[in-house]
């Protein structure tokens, strides 16, 4: 095994595949409405991350049913994942949080995902999670989006956070024993492989539970894809891209569930998308490298617990 798979997580969790079903609520980040910063972060367009979410408009409720029974039909699912995905779900009053979460817990929904941003999470929002897991016994899991652990990276992508608030919110969340997933992207223009390996080790030494990789799109209207085409910045190639990842994994704990090595964005919002190949080839590349090249998950994973003093004297 190359790395530890989602799918293989939940088959290993639910006796069976479990797909997630996106929801979008009526929301906004802090980087955005002036809390903290305007213009939101330089890489996010202005329907944020939810390109796959239905009509925001509809109830929650309305959006679960509506994408349960074409994913049902498609690959005749039977368990889901209520994902409340687009921009910081947790960006409200924990009474209109609560209302949102327990209208999600419908037949067929075994967990809840809530997608934030570290410097959106309270303890009373941490409150409202225990409390419906303790009515409903649904898992909860939340996941943080932070992109990358260099802080001078997080302020020139405007992120509105730093480093601290990510693990703030990480030992909050994980003091009410619920999974946690973080979000990052590789290939920052910003970032080098030191930096890609040095998000292996803190997401390792804070035990997340989960992670996605998504490489950098270029989306339209967005302050990078400025910086991009006036020449201040440069993405960099697939196969780049592909040496982080696997470098990424290597350093990773094993005991971390990956989500996604790449990610994917619609052609009509974006001018770049994993430079016009597709995702899954992508992936599948990553995988088959890995292989030829005796790369796993884990294994030069060999930095916690006291590592100078085992090499020494154990």
């Amino acid at each position: 095994m190359t790395y530890y798979k989602y799918s293989d997580y939940l088959k290993k969790e639910y006796g069976e595949k479990v797909y997630k079903l996106t929801i979008g609520l009526p929301l906004t980040c802090p980087n955005r409405d002036g809390n903290v910063a305007t213009g939101g972060c330089t890489f996010c367009g202005d329907e944020g991350a939810g390109h796959e979410v239905s009509d925001r408009t509809l109830s929650v409720p309305e959006q679960l049913l509506l994408n349960k029974d074409h994913i049902s039909k498609k690959y005749k699912a039977k368990k889901f994942i209520a994902y409340f995905q687009n921009y910081s779900n947790t960006y409200n009053n924990p009474q209109d949080f609560e209302k949102y979460i327990r209208s999600a817990v419908i037949d067929d929904i075994v967990e809840i995902a809530v997608s934030t941003r570290p410097d959106c999470l309270t303890i009373e929002h941490l409150e409202v999670m225990k409390k419906v897991h303790d009515d409903t016994g649904i898992n909860i899991t939340v996941e943080l989006g932070l992109q990358t652990v260099n802080y001078n990276t997080l302020k020139l992508i405007n992120r509105g956070h730093s480093l601290a608030e990510f693990i703030e919110a990480v030992n909050n969340t994980k003091a009410y024993n619920f999974k946690v997933c973080v979000h990052l992207i590789p290939n920052l223009p910003y970032d080098s492989l030191d930096d890609v390996i040095e998000s292996a080790k803190i997401v390792s030494a804070l035990n997340i539970d989960f992670v996605k990789l998504h490489s950098l799109f270029l989306v339209k209207g967005t302050k990078m894809l400025k910086d991009v085409e006036d020449g201040v910045v440069s993405i960099g190639t697939v196969e780049d891209y592909k040496l982080r990842v696997k470098t990424f994994l290597s350093y990773l704990s094993k005991d971390i569930s990956i989500q996604r090595v790449i990610g994917r964005a619609p052609k009509i919002d974006t001018t770049f998308v994993n430079w016009s190949t597709s995702w899954w080839k992508i992936r599948d590349e990553i995988e088959n490298e890995m292989i030829d090249e005796n790369i796993y998950q884990g294994i030069k994973c060999d930095y916690l617990n006291g590592s100078a003093t085992k090499n020494k004297f154990m």
